[in-house]
């Protein structure tokens, strides 16, 4: 009632006053509810409580929606995750893949820190979780992703660093599309160490300290190698060693993204051999 006389200040509809309102509102109970009542003896109504505000409430519908398999329409053409430890050479091998294939590489990290420079609230509470090497809420690391896929102009993506966690995947999955594969870069800890302290000598990044790279590692282990181990159930992840040197890493990434059927781009508009 409060929604419909706040409205009936502005929407100029008749129907907008107290007592059209008192019976629209017995017709509903008389005639509508029944509805109700018949979809749930079939098991097919799902209740909603629209009382919180509305993204709380969408978030909800978001839920059924998975619930019924019914997928969000693709934000992107092809989606891949790219997963591996700090340090594993995720950066250095996405940027081989944009340059060969087109793809557009949207790092979680580097849009968070993004958030973080901006001084917003978000971005302060997320300086204090990477600090201490934890993982940020996942809503707001999907909301940066799902924001930047719509800007971008090439629809192929690259999500790097991302889903750490596997609440993280489910949610993305469920709200913006699922992954068509996941790349996933091997490296032992004490190589990943050593790369991190020697970026830290010149990357400025705050979270490039031993302290904060032990978080990190802790992190990853408990929370990120699960990840793989479900996409490895899906069997949809493809495991790449990055201990080599990275033009020898990438003829391995060649080789998975010819597996599923990703070709380089067009280096010319057209060719014609003449023999």
């Amino acid at each position: 009632t409060e929604r419909l006389m706040e409205r009936g200040l502005t929407s100029g509809r008749s129907d907008d006053n107290m007592d059209s309102i008192r019976k629209r509102f017995d017709t509903f109970i008389s005639q509508s509810m029944p509805v109700l009542d018949m979809y749930k003896e079939r098991g097919i109504a799902s209740v909603v409580s629209s009382v919180p505000a509305p993204d709380e409430v969408y978030s909800d519908v978001i839920s059924v929606m998975a619930k019924n398999r019914v997928p969000p329409k693709p934000v992107g053409d092809k989606v891949v995750f790219v997963l591996g430890g700090p340090g594993s050479g995720k950066g250095t091998q996405c940027a081989k893949i944009v340059e060969d294939y087109g793809f557009t590489h949207l790092s979680a990290g580097d849009l968070l820190r993004e958030e973080v420079k901006s001084r917003s609230a978000v971005g302060k509470m997320c300086a204090t979780l990477m600090t201490e090497g934890k993982l940020v809420p996942m809503e707001v690391t999907i909301g940066l992703l799902k924001a930047a896929m719509k800007q971008a102009e090439n629809k192929n993506f690259l999500i790097d660093g991302f889903p750490r966690a596997l609440n993280q995947g489910a949610a993305f999955e469920s709200s913006v599309q699922e992954a068509d594969f996941v790349l996933f870069f091997d490296c032992p800890l004490e190589t990943m160490t050593e790369r991190l302290l020697e970026r830290g000598k010149t990357s400025g990044r705050a979270d490039d300290n031993m302290d904060t790279i032990r978080k990190r590692f802790d992190t990853f282990t408990s929370q990120s190698v699960p990840v793989l181990d479900h996409y490895q159930v899906l069997g949809n992840a493809h495991v790449v060693s990055s201990v080599p040197a990275p033009d020898a890493v990438y003829e391995e990434v060649q080789a998975v993204m010819a597996q599923n059927n990703v070709r380089p781009k067009p280096v010319a508009d057209k060719v014609v051999f003449v023999l």
